[in-house]
């Protein structure tokens, strides 16, 4: 493969034809708009667009060359952007139900008039009848601005700090691994593929990585969490190694020097295993060790317990294999270890096996390193997130806010959302406290994360008062919603996006009948049920406004008269693992664009020099006391972090089985002999999204789970055809692919599928339980601190379907589900 020319490339780009330093011109009969869209409805990135408009319609999207995020490259998903948003399967409108739930059947109303309901019911239902704001819970599924919005609308607009999922069982998505490197790290580690240099890959200062770690992750098809996947192509192109850990055969596996495929389930062993090799062979980086590394010696007489014969036979991988992918990561001088979603949601040891692999980075040297991994925060310090439903929730019902020690977890409460297992208990005991009211904004549940969904589906129908924010009429909207509201897509919108870097503008170039941004809503509410924050002559008037206020304010907090109080928002832990606030001055962040208008109006992007700057933890810039070290107690990288003892988490990793493996329970693989992989991603979807997208579903119109020849022929199954997957919580149906990318140990499902063309209405919902593999997983399991969940490896078996079969969506909505359920037990 010939080396990528990042120069040449710059070189050869037709400057003038992409009209350069222009943000928005005229062009054969279209108004074309640079500027920066995610897919619709929403996803983690914000790439560098033109959007080409005529007669106020979006007709199509070509990638912008000139832009330093993406070069003009696009996934299919963003290009479909114009089916997405002139989709008839949008809601135009506000709606109220007009039968019962589930019959789908609607009522076309005004704004006003959904204002009008939801605020009588708050008064009369919640605070006439003194439940407090506390039982009204916000839903936050996959943010569009990431990741404010809902926070800020739970606490500004509705008084409650509980905003999250509830049947999320231990924030199993993004939080373990946010959390698992903080304790060890003091801030978040992201893989260092230049994309925080303006230059990129021609910077000066960056070097590519030597070898690269692509572990449970599919950067190509999910490019999640803010980071694109084909940055890490573009490194192997330079000359990169690849080391893939999955139990798939990916893109990744297929161009692997060494490919290891764990037991789901497993992974923490393995890098116990692969810590052990680094550090018993003194493959370490010792100068980088001896100078910024804490508790090593006590870390590698704790790793001395797990060789790789020790964990050979636990993951199925072959020592001689540990140990290869342990010294090429370890020989490398620049290394680097790309994770994904499975970190979170395929083990019981979610933290631990996070810190371990936090610790081969350190131990290795390759922190803060130019094509490691950088330590980064939010662009500009912009975007305090989660906590702002604390930050502007009611007092007292801050103070209730769903804890863990409402469900007997030991430790503090350090995640900014409410624990969703508490959530859970509350629906299914009242208590401690009922739940009165739910507000989902960007969230599919039943189809998408709520696990498991049948016993979701039987508590949410129990909530007197439910909303559904979003921009289309999904199957979780038609189940239990009383209103739907229509939510704009990126192109409808001037807002501002952060995550990570850089900091991101998006011109609205089009409206979609009354759709609104989130931005919008929330002034919407805020005006009629917190006139004191957004009331006539304060700061909240307009969506851009709100968005400008916000995120230069940063986490802030609220002064007697209901106004912001400046400041940016960088923070570190104190001893009990509370957050403590350090307000910054706006000068001190040296962010070009203060007012949001500027940035939109030039159609762009600001770099933040501070993620773009190495060895920071060398220069004072981690720490908020502005001394040298790491953001953590110690000033250095803690291999056993100490605050993890606050958190209620074990401070020395172990290997944790899940509650049902082929080691803990082998008379369950007896009867369920496969390991079952829940949630393997697609080139075009995100979650549940896109399925109402014609282009996208000519590509893949059906779920499809990937079985091994050898289970083909052993369950007598053809590749097309439909099958049961099936485990003693529960089934769903998808089409058998039968593929080498996998071996006979497991089976490889998707998850989020729904048919918007078939029936909506109750019980079939589009297909949401018949084709969802959340109906297989199990509640209130979580790892250490109540953080993680194993729900990507599960035990299964797989067979034809036949007719006659009863199918889940009926089981569910009719039949009372695939079992009972009894709640769990503080």
């Amino acid at each position: 493969m010939s080396a990528f020319d990042y120069q040449a490339f710059l070189d050869n780009v037709d400057r003038k034809a992409y009209h350069e330093g222009e943000w928005q011109w005229e062009e054969d009969g279209f108004t074309v708009t640079r500027t920066y869209n995610y897919t619709y409805p929403g996803c983690h990135d914000s790439c560098g667009v033109l959007l080409y408009v005529k007669d106020g319609v979006l007709d199509h999207v070509e990638g912008d060359p000139l832009d330093p995020c993406v070069n003009g490259k696009l996934c299919m998903r963003c290009l479909d952007l114009p089916e997405m948003v002139n989709n008839d399967h949008r809601i135009k409108y506000p709606m109220k139900r007009a039968g019962e739930r589930g019959e789908n059947k609607w009522e076309r109303i005004t704004w006003e008039e959904a204002l009008d309901i939801v605020e009588k019911f708050i008064v009369e239902e919640i605070d006439g009848k003194g439940f407090g704001r506390e039982s009204i819970v916000v839903g936050h599924g996959t943010g569009r601005n990431i990741n404010w919005q809902i926070p800020f609308i739970a606490g500004a607009c509705f008084g409650t700090a509980n905003c999250g999922g509830i049947y999320f069982s231990g924030w199993s998505c993004y939080m373990p691994r946010v959390c698992g490197a903080a304790g060890p790290l003091g801030d978040y580690p992201v893989v260092d593929c230049a994309q925080a240099q303006e230059k990129r890959y021609a910077a000066e200062e960056w070097e590519r990585p030597d070898v690269i770690v692509v572990w449970a992750n599919e950067p190509l098809k999910s490019n999640a969490d803010g980071f694109i996947g084909h940055y890490l192509m573009v490194c192997h192109q330079l000359g990169s190694k690849i080391i893939s850990i999955d139990p798939v055969l990916t893109w990744w596996g297929a161009h692997a020097d060494v490919w290891l495929a764990p037991n789901p389930g497993t992974d923490a062993a393995l890098a116990l295993a692969m810590a052990n090799v680094i550090m018993e062979e003194d493959l370490i980086d010792h100068d980088f060790v001896d100078k910024w590394v804490a508790y090593y010696d006590e870390f590698k007489a704790h790793c001395a317990q797990f060789p790789p014969e020790w964990a050979a036979p636990i993951t199925s991988v072959d020592a001689d294999d540990i140990r290869a992918a342990a010294r090429l990561y370890a020989s490398a001088n620049r290394g680097m270890i790309q994770w994904g979603l499975a970190f979170d949601a395929s083990s019981a040891s979610c933290m631990h096996w996070v810190q371990t692999v936090c610790a081969i980075m350190a131990v290795c040297g390759d922190i803060e390193k130019p094509g490691t991994h950088i330590l980064v925060h939010n662009a500009y310090e912009m975007n305090a997130g989660y906590s702002s439903a604390d930050v502007y929730g009611r007092p007292e019902a801050v103070a209730k806010k769903f804890k863990k020690a409402y469900i007997d977890m030991p430790g503090v409460d350090f995640v900014g959302m409410s624990n969703p297992d508490a959530m859970a208990y509350a629906l299914e005991t009242g208590k401690p406290y009922p739940i009165k009211m739910f507000w989902a904004q960007s969230q599919n549940a039943i189809a998408g994360h709520e696990e498991p969904a049948p016993r979701a589906y039987k508590y949410m129908m129990d909530i007197p008062f439910i909303v559904y924010v979003d921009p289309v009429l999904t199957p979780s909207a038609v189940a239990f919603a009383d209103l739907v509201l229509p939510v704009a897509a990126s192109c409808e919108r001037d807002s501002v996006r952060t995550w990570w870097v850089p900091l991101r503008a998006m011109k609205k170039v089009t409206q979609f009948y009354e759709a609104k941004t989130d931005e919008e809503i929330a002034i919407w509410l805020g005006e009629r049920l917190n006139p004191a924050l957004f009331g006539p002559g304060k700061r909240f008037e307009k969506a851009i406004d709100l968005s400008n206020e916000y995120m230069t304010t940063g986490l802030a907090a609220i002064d007697e008269d209901g106004n912001v109080r400046k400041g940016n928002f960088a923070g570190s832990t104190d001893e009990e693992g509370g957050v403590k606030r350090n307000i910054k001055d706006e000068a001190e962040t040296g962010c070009p664009y203060r007012d949001h208008r500027s940035l939109v109006e030039a159609g762009g992007h600001s770099y933040d020099p501070w993620n773009a700057t190495y060895y920071k933890h060398e220069k004072g810039m981690l720490r908020p006391d502005g001394q040298v070290g790491f953001n953590t107690p110690s000033g250095r990288i803690e291999l056993i972090p100490t605050i993890f003892e606050a958190w209620g988490i074990p401070q020395y990793p172990v290997y944790t089985p899940v509650s049902k493996s082929k080691d803990t329970t082998p008379e369950v693989f007896e009867e369920y002999p496969y390991y079952f992989v829940n949630g393997t991603r697609s080139y075009e979807f995100f979650h549940t999204e896109h399925r109402m997208a014609e282009t996208m579903r000519e590509f893949h119109p059906e779920p499809l789970v990937k079985i091994s020849p050898k289970t083909a022929e052993k369950e007598g199954i053809a590749d097309g055809e439909w099958v049961w997957i099936e485990n003693e919580d529960g089934r769903c149906m998808q089409k058998a692919k039968v593929t080498n990318e996998v071996d006979e140990r497991v089976i490889v499902g998707e998850h989020g599928w729904w048919k918007p063309e078939e029936d909506l209405a109750k019980p079939h919902f589009g297909g949401a339980f018949d084709y969802n593999p959340n109906n297989l997983t199990h509640a209130y399991e979580s790892g250490p601190g109540n953080i993680g969940a194993p729900i990507k490896c599960l035990p299964a078996r797989i067979c034809k379907v036949r007719e006659g079969d009863v199918m889940p969506g009926v089981q569910v909505a009719e039949l009372g589900g695939f079992r009972e359920y009894e709640p769990m037990k503080p």
